[in-house]
């Protein structure tokens, strides 16, 4: 028998965090049995000044109080509860959003919880796993936490190649150099513009002896989004652009890594490297203008913190960090670029839940 017979994932409808879930969930499926509920549970919409009071200012009764007080919590924001049993279910979440649903669940039925990322004002200790990337910086003797190198995803690489397969039918990729381009965003820490589009993305469209397929992502906006469909309207070796306002439930990302052969992914998103690098590419970081003060930086917050993370990833072979010389050619040399390492967090963590 499992050692849990069912996973619950509670989502904030947020792509990236229900990937996270989703791939600890499905590699403790693959490794012990436990079944997936196909319902999702999505976290409700609320008003602002409702969710602030829920999710910030009560949200410490999750944990000082027993269960009665989870029910009374989710009765309140109408989260049904009394389907899962007692003792035989694992709920997962990602986000602090989508944590405190997590922990009240599990609170509320007399199971466990499991929160990926490091929640704001619940932090990890109310959870029996929390599985943290070691750029949060968690408590290294914290019992209940696993510390991974980037973030836990969704990708199969065994099941790459036929998922592109049957996406990119009929297109002619096989024996081709295909390089994936990953573009995110603007956040607290990265800016991305047009301007920073055409002085780095121009010198990619006028490449020959290549195939791109290129995709976006919620956060670039569809002013960024326009420059890049006009840097390569000319390019012959543009194959597939997709741009994430036009479609945006539509998540082409698994068959465009099952076709490529290189990689690039800009260096806001740690999630499209840590699935690239699952994937078992060597990624080519592209940096970007940051948008935070030198003094958060220089206290170690903001996009410092992610130097590290890719300092690590450097160190071991699983990117190459362009830094502010920017030169693809070179990178494209090889046929393709993969790492040939043991690289997947999901079934690491999936593996250390298992045994604790």
């Amino acid at each position: 028998m499992p050692k849990f017979e069912h996973a619950v994932i509670i989502s904030d409808r947020i792509r990236g965090h229900l990937h996270q879930s989703q791939g600890v969930a499905e590699w403790l499926e693959r490794l012990d049995g436990t079944e997936i509920d196909p319902s999702v549970v999505n976290i409700p919409d609320m008003p602002l000044l409702e969710r602030f009071l829920k999710l910030k200012v009560f949200v410490n009764g999750l944990e000082v109080h027993g269960g009665a007080f989870s029910r009374e919590w989710l009765k309140a924001l109408g989260v049904r509860y009394n389907k899962y049993e007692k003792g035989t279910t694992l709920f997962i979440s990602a986000g602090s959003k989508a944590a405190p649903f997590c922990l009240a669940l599990a609170k509320a039925t007399h199971n466990k919880s499991a929160v990926l990322m490091t929640p704001s004002v619940l932090g990890t200790k109310p959870f029996n796993y929390a599985i943290v990337p070691e750029h949060d910086k968690p408590d290294p003797h914290a019992g209940n936490v696993l510390t991974t190198l980037g973030a836990p995803n969704h990708i199969y690489a065994p099941a790459l190649k036929d998922i592109a397969s049957h996406y990119f039918a009929g297109r002619d990729l096989e024996g081709h150099k295909v390089v994936a381009v990953l573009i995110g965003g603007s956040d607290a820490n990265y800016s991305i513009n047009s301007r920073w589009a055409r002085d780095v993305l121009t010198p990619l469209s006028e490449m020959r002896d290549v195939k791109f397929l290129i995709t976006t992502s919620r956060r670039t906006g569809e002013g960024v989004e326009e420059t890049i469909e006009e840097i390569f309207s000319g390019s012959p070796s543009l194959e597939y652009m997709f741009l994430y306002s036009r479609t945006p439930n539509q998540n082409s990302l698994t068959a465009i890594l099952g076709a490529a052969t290189h990689v690039l992914v800009t260096e806001d998103s740690v999630s499209m490297v840590s699935e690239a690098v699952t994937a078992g590419f060597k990624v080519g970081l592209i940096r970007l203008p940051r948008s935070t003060g030198i003094i958060k930086n220089m206290m170690g917050y903001g996009a410092r913190r992610f130097d590290e993370f890719f300092a690590r990833m450097s160190e071991r072979g699983l990117i190459e960090d362009f830094g502010n010389d920017i030169y693809f050619p070179k990178f494209m040399e090889a046929y393709e670029q993969k790492h040939g390492l043991d690289f997947n967090e999901a079934k690491r963590a999936a593996e250390w839940i298992l045994k604790n």
